[in-house]
């Protein structure tokens, strides 16, 4: 097996992705580009998009990331608008947008048609919250569009392996289509809830950080594999257990939570750039096959089911954001008033990406007796190509100033601090009189320099935020935090010099070195921590 062209895809898709920071151009967008550039360039191979290798191996971490960094408090407090979009908008959509697809081709069948709805009726999780963190929406948006793609994919492959079923001629029904989706759903919610603990006690109990960081690895891709065994959700699994261990991360080591976060940044961002690079190499994987429709015809389609999943995610966002309140008082006890602006947002932000290509290849070559083709199935894949490709392009490239025109009311900085300066005042509170209670006891006794040590770096976590507050230097115009940081860096970095030139001189040997560095790069970090 050649590694070769494997290696140059991440690696060039995380060069763009790192230089895309530098941009005011989303990174999804220019990987995208970036993939559909390189994928006419000679001698560049064909990297097809393979659904045994998307949905189990690359969905499973990117949905994991996604939902520890998630907030399970505030996905409760959303939990009937992220419904609405995860479940009735996948549903609304696959119905419309197949509707669609069926009156406008000639001789399409309805059955596949509603497999092309439910192939591109999910937005995507990775596109989702990679535009989000990017042009800092509102947190009750955010929240929600996160919630939606975060639970969206169980709907739609669900329902796409419904509607495949009806379209091979597997005889489904309404009943039997009921009942799948119900065993996919609540069945991915009880394997996530069955598993969610023993895995949160085995992490609590490994007293490796490298060991619990393993654990770590193998969780998505196990919760997944699970609930896939059992006919089940392995989508809702993942995420159930990811929400769990993410609100509970608090109860494991310290050690094993900044390894965790170093680790799975790296693994988000690689298999984020990579994705998105995929995208744009599968054009020539999917012109290949176009060859029996006519180029016109092609586009024509391919504009009018554009603007069709576009227009219909308004038609689902706005009465599903005003209906319930008129008919509901308990919706209108609960939650805020919406304006017109949050709706827009949600509606305009309905990018397509990687799922949506990867349930599309996984489309059989022919019906279920094996010898009749799918009824235009490289029409499909055509169509769901350009849907993707357009709702990144042109949805991904005009969020950010359309978020700026509708000017939301930003985040205020001075509030957050003030909020943090006082949560941060109970702890050192509580942690001060623990400490006092500790140094009472005689089996605890310290040399009074290092119990002041202990309570200088108290009285110093609890006036960092209040500094924050306070007056620049009037010479430098560094807070008092950043100046104390600055200094902070500067003495060890004095240390680590001269802890080098005594490895150098060969006064100590480099395993020492690197012990007395790890110590060093401990306190700077604890600095930098204090006063971020």
């Amino acid at each position: 097996m050649d590694v070769m062209p494997l290696l140059l895809l991440v690696a060039g898709s995380a060069a763009i992705a790192a230089a895309a920071r530098r941009t005011p151009v989303p990174a999804p967008l220019l990987l995208v580009a970036a993939g559909l550039a390189v994928s006419y360039v000679p001698g560049v191979p064909d990297y097809t998009l393979d659904p045994h290798v998307v949905l189990p191996l690359i969905l499973p971490p990117l949905l994991y990331t996604a939902a520890t960094d998630s907030s399970y408090l505030d996905l409760r407090a959303q939990l009937r608008p992220v419904a609405m979009l995860s479940v009735g908008y996948v549903l609304f959509a696959t119905f419309v947008v197949g509707w669609a697809l069926y009156l406008i081709v000639p001789g399409m069948p309805l059955t596949a048609a509603l497999v092309f709805g439910a192939v591109v009726a999910p937005p995507d999780a990775v596109a989702a919250t990679a535009v989000a963190r990017r042009v800092g929406l509102p947190s009750r948006i955010t929240t929600i569009l996160q919630g939606e793609s975060l639970l969206n994919d169980a709907t739609a492959i669900t329902t796409y392996r419904v509607a495949l079923a009806a379209a091979v001629g597997e005889g489904a029904t309404w009943a039997g289509a009921i009942g799948e989706f119900l065993l996919a759903a609540v069945g991915g919610v009880v394997v996530g809830l069955l598993l969610m603990a023993p895995i949160h006690w085995l992490r609590t109990h490994l007293k490796e950080p490298l060991l619990q960081n393993t654990l770590s690895l193998l969780i998505p891709f196990v919760a997944y594999a699970v609930a896939e065994q059992v006919h089940a959700s392995g989508v809702l699994a993942v995420v159930v257990v990811a929400l769990h261990l993410g609100h509970r991360a608090w109860e494991v080591d310290f050690a094993t939570r900044l390894q965790e976060e170093a680790v799975w940044k790296v693994v988000a961002f690689i298999l984020e750039s990579t994705v998105f690079a995929l995208i744009g190499l599968q054009l020539p994987v999917v012109l290949r096959g176009l060859g029996e429709y006519e180029g016109a015809d092609a586009a024509w389609y391919a504009v009018a089911i554009f603007l069709v999943v576009v227009v219909s995610r308004f038609v689902w966002v706005y009465p599903a954001t005003f209906l319930p309140r008129l008919l509901s008082a308990r919706v209108r006890e609960r939650e805020e008033d919406p304006t017109w602006k949050g709706p827009f947002v949600i509606a305009w932000a309905g990018m397509r990406g990687v799922v949506s290509l990867a349930i599309a290849f996984s489309i059989p070559l022919t019906m279920h007796d094996g010898e009749e083709p799918f009824p235009h199935r490289n029409l499909i894949l055509f169509l769901t190509f350009t849907t993707v490709i357009g709702t990144l392009v042109v949805q991904g490239l005009t969020l950010p100033p359309l978020i700026r025109l509708l000017k939301f009311p930003g985040r205020d900085p001075q509030t957050e601090t003030l909020i943090e300066a006082n949560a941060q005042a109970q702890a050192s509170r509580a942690a001060e009189q623990r400490l006092e209670e500790l140094l009472a006891d005689e089996r605890n006794a310290l040399p009074a320099p290092l119990a002041d040590r202990l309570r200088t770096v108290l009285e110093r976590r609890r006036n960092a935020p209040w500094e924050r507050l306070g007056q620049a230097n009037p010479i430098t115009g560094e807070s008092v935090d950043d100046t104390y940081r600055r200094l902070s860096r500067e003495v060890i970095s004095a240390e680590r010099e001269v802890l080098v030139k005594l490895r150098d001189g060969r006064y100590i040997d480099d395993e020492m070195l690197r012990t007395l560095l790890r110590r060093l790069d401990l306190e700077e970090a604890a600095a930098f921590r204090e006063a971020a």
